[in-house]
């Protein structure tokens, strides 16, 4: 946009900011359909999505940042959805820590994975408005607001033809910039009203939910506690116009006993499962990564399939093209949740066997050629995949043990039970392969040397083109 433009909606802005009123046009969604899989003629298998105005985005916007500047600072840091610094791998990272610290103390966590119906479909926007003013927002702030959503109406557009308007006077304006933050707060003001004494305690500290936007984890000790919080969190979700899909909603226990774990929501009773995915990622009812490492395999097995006669032998593509798909597409894919991790042999082994299978036939080669890996990763201009996955584990790792206002989860990467029995020599080497390689764990628990100091400021004195020796650990030799 030049210059003119700018001034233009700059003026625009302005005066919707001081008239407390915007254009009808901004307060239109045109909805549009995208077909996801399965068959054509269901439609449930088509997303819908809706298109704003792009200066009333802008507008949008600016109120976005103007809200989070005063809410931020109060909404809880069991929530990580939509908030900056934080994201799924923190959030992935604390239950993990949680689950893995329990097992290894033997200490039951009971847990009910929440779904909540239509979360942003169904926001009732006089609770909204209330529950942004008991945070701070008022004033022309909260006046701005409601004149985004005083006249919001949407149409449904199909094929090019253009229906009539419908009002819209329930939920959160999908696509729009100011939708996340206020539903995190709609969602922070749930959590806090329905906390208790029920939870799990932790390195010091205690938790009783994980949320990241309306992805809600309750943790409880025992099965009753769980119940009294699983009711508490319905009940306030329902005053609040929320609904839990009882279908959707899942419990497990992480024991190394078998319990039963029977909750209910209403009259309906939660199934009881031995793993769930929580982010994409799999969480088992032993707390083992395997499992989730082999599904990144499979998943990874699947795309390479896909694409292999379309794309990767493809002689009319070049090798640049077919690598950008490898590091846009493929690699995401197989190392999503790397950070959650232990590098253990047949780890290593899977990842590498990956790895190569996409990057020789991109290079027109077989197990047949018998061609050693390292040279054709030299001969594509391809870094091995395993010192990346390290080197991204430790710059993490790193990270979070140095930031003061830290997210939950960086906040449980250096601790341990407290209370808990000695750690023995098979703890201490797993401890050591979670941290990383030459950085020696501490007595309690954390990263010891490599320059930290107590007050945890400072890096890691990690430098990793000075390490050959772990980068020969990485590939497995001596």
């Amino acid at each position: 946009m030049d210059v003119v433009g700018l001034s233009w909606l700059t003026r625009l802005c302005k005066i919707a900011w001081s008239s407390g009123a915007v254009p009808v046009e901004w307060q239109t969604g045109v909805v549009v359909s995208i077909f996801k899989k399965g068959d054509v003629r269901v439609c449930s298998y088509y997303r819908w999505i809706t298109l704003l105005s792009l200066p009333g985005k802008v507008y949008s916007k600016v109120l976005g940042r103007r809200v989070r500047s005063i809410v931020e600072s109060q909404i809880e840091e069991e929530q990580c959805g939509f908030r900056p610094g934080s994201g799924t791998v923190d959030q992935l990272y604390t239950l993990a820590r949680v689950m893995e610290g329990a097992w290894e103390f033997a200490q039951p966590i009971h847990m009910c994975f929440v779904d909540l119906e239509k979360a942003y479909d169904l926001v009732p926007r006089g609770t909204l408005w209330g529950t942004l003013q008991e945070y701070g927002v008022g004033g022309l702030l909260l006046r701005a607001l409601q004149s985004l959503y005083q006249r919001s109406v949407s149409l449904v557009r199909i094929a090019c033809s253009k229906p009539n308007l419908f009002p819209v006077k329930v939920g959160l304006r999908q696509g729009c910039p100011l939708s996340p933050v206020l539903f995190i707060t709609f969602m922070d003001r749930i959590s806090r009203r329905s906390r208790g004494v029920e939870c799990v305690e932790f390195g010091g500290r205690r938790i009783s939910s994980l949320l990241f936007a309306d992805d809600v984890v309750l943790l409880a000790s025992s099965s009753s506690d769980l119940q009294l919080l699983l009711g508490r969190f319905a009940a306030d979700c329902q005053a609040a116009g929320m609904r839990i899909s009882t279908s959707k909603s899942e419990t497990m226990v992480l024991d190394r006993k078998r319990v039963a774990c029977q909750l209910r929501v209403g009259r309906e009773v939660l199934p009881q499962v031995e793993e769930f995915k929580y982010l994409v990622v799999l969480f088992t009812s032993e707390g083992r990564r395997d499992r989730e490492i082999d599904r990144r395999n499979g998943s990874a097995s699947s795309v390479l399939l896909t694409l292999s006669r379309s794309v990767v032998v493809k002689r009319e593509l070049s090798q640049k093209a077919k690598l950008s798909i490898y590091w846009l597409i493929y690699i995401p894919i197989l190392t999503y949740g790397h950070e959650l991790w232990v590098m253990t042999e047949r780890t290593r082994l899977r990842i590498q066997v990956a790895e190569m299978s996409y990057l020789r036939r991109v290079a027109g080669l077989s197990l047949r050629d018998r061609v050693r890996s390292s040279n054709i990763r030299e001969g594509l201009g391809v870094e091995l995949l395993l010192l990346r996955i390290k080197r991204s584990q430790l710059r993490w790792f790193g990270q979070s043990g140095c930031l003061l206002d830290a997210s939950l989860g960086r906040c449980f990467g250096h601790v341990l039970l407290a209370g808990g029995p000695r750690v023995d020599q098979d703890t201490f080497e797993r401890l050591l392969l979670q941290s990383g390689p030459g950085m020696p764990w501490g007595p309690a628990g954390g990263i010891g040397g490599g320059g930290w100091g107590e007050d945890g400021l400072e890096l890691p004195s990690w430098d990793w083109d000075a390490a050959p020796a772990t980068r020969t650990w990485i590939s497995g030799g001596r």
